[in-house]
C-alpha cells in the first residue's frame, strides 16, 4: 500500500469530441503539465471523456419509445425516449421513484439511469442529446493503456472513474467502472493485523479508494480536470479488469 501518494490534477486539459484520439491528447497534456510517466503510476479518467471520444452520444430524436419505458417514466417522471435508452443499457430494473431509475447496468454496475447524462456536454435545447457509458470500460482502459505506453515507454495502470450513490449515504463518490494493468481489490485476507489477529474478509477496494481520490480534483461542475495522475499507489499489477469489484448476486444482501 502507499506510504506517499500525489494526486495530480492534469490542468487545462482540451475539450475531448468524438473520435478524438484520447491517448495522445493525454500524452500532450501530460507534457504541458512537464510531467512525464513512471513505473507503477495510474492515470484516473473521467468516463465522460472516454465516452465523448468513443462517441456515446444519442439524439433523442433518434429514440422511440416502446410501452414499457412509456409507463417507466410516467412513474419516474422521466423523458420517455431517456427511459427507452435506460432500459436499453440494463440488465434489471431495482427501483423507481420520481426523478430516479436504479438499474443493474449490463455491464454489472448497480447505479441511477444507467449512467446516462445530460450534465457536462454541450447542450441543445431544440435537439436534445444524451451521453451512454463506455460499451465496455475495461477494454478502453485497456487500449488507452497499451496507446499511452506507445508515448511514453511505460505502460501506466488505468482506472476510468465516474460519480455514482451510495445505499444509506447521501452524496456521491468517485468509482472505478474500468481498469487496466492493476488489481482492484488488494486482498488481505490471512494477513494479521497489529495484535497478530488473522485478517478473515479484508480487501480494499483500492481502484475505487483511488477513482475517489482523483475525483476531489477532478470537481463535478465547470473545473474542467478529466485526467489525474496518482503517483505512489503502489498497486499489484493484474490482467483483469473491474469486474472484480462487482459482488455476485448470490452474496448481495440488498436485492
Amino acid at each position: 500500500m502507499a506510504h506517499r501518494l500525489e494526486i495530480i490534477p492534469l490542468a487545462e486539459f482540451p475539450l475531448v469530441e468524438p473520435g478524438d484520439d484520447l491517448a495522445a491528447l493525454i500524452a500532450r497534456s501530460l507534457r504541458d503539465n512537464d510531467l512525464t510517466l513512471c513505473p507503477g503510476d495510474v492515470l484516473v479518467i473521467a468516463q465522460k471523456i472516454v465516452s465523448k471520444a468513443e462517441n456515446r452520444y444519442v439524439r433523442l430524436a433518434d429514440v422511440e419509445a416502446g410501452a414499457e419505458a412509456t409507463e417507466l417514466a410516467a412513474r419516474a417522471d422521466k423523458d420517455p425516449r431517456q427511459v427507452q435508452l435506460i432500459l436499453d443499457e440494463s440488465a434489471q430494473v431495482m427501483r423507481v421513484r420520481p426523478g430516479v431509475i436504479i438499474v443493474e447496468h449490463r455491464n454489472g454496475y448497480v447505479l441511477a439511469n444507467a449512467g446516462i447524462d445530460k450534465s457536462t456536454i454541450s447542450r441543445d435545447t431544440d435537439d436534445p442529446r444524451v451521453l451512454l457509458l463506455p460499451v465496455d470500460a475495461d477494454a478502453s482502459a485497456a487500449s488507452l493503456r497499451d496507446a499511452l505506453e506507445q508515448h511514453f515507454a511505460v505502460a501506466p495502470q488505468i482506472i476510468i472513474n465516474d460519480s455514482l450513490g451510495r445505499a444509506w449515504r447521501n452524496g456521491t463518490v468517485g468509482i472505478a467502472i474500468g481498469t487496466a494493468g492493476l488489481d482492484p481489490l488488494f486482498t488481505q485476507i490471512g494477513d494479521k493485523d497489529l495484535f497478530g489477529n488473522v485478517l478473515e474478509v479484508t480487501e480494499p477496494a483500492v481502484a475505487d479508494e483511488l477513482a475517489a481520490a482523483a475525483s476531489l480534483v477532478m470537481g463535478q461542475a465547470a473545473e474542467g480536470c478529466p485526467v489525474v495522475l496518482a503517483r505512489g499507489a503502489t498497486l499489484a499489477p493484474a490482467q483483469q479488469g473491474s469486474g472484480r469489484l462487482i459482488r455476485d448476486k448470490s452474496m448481495d444482501m440488498f436485492r
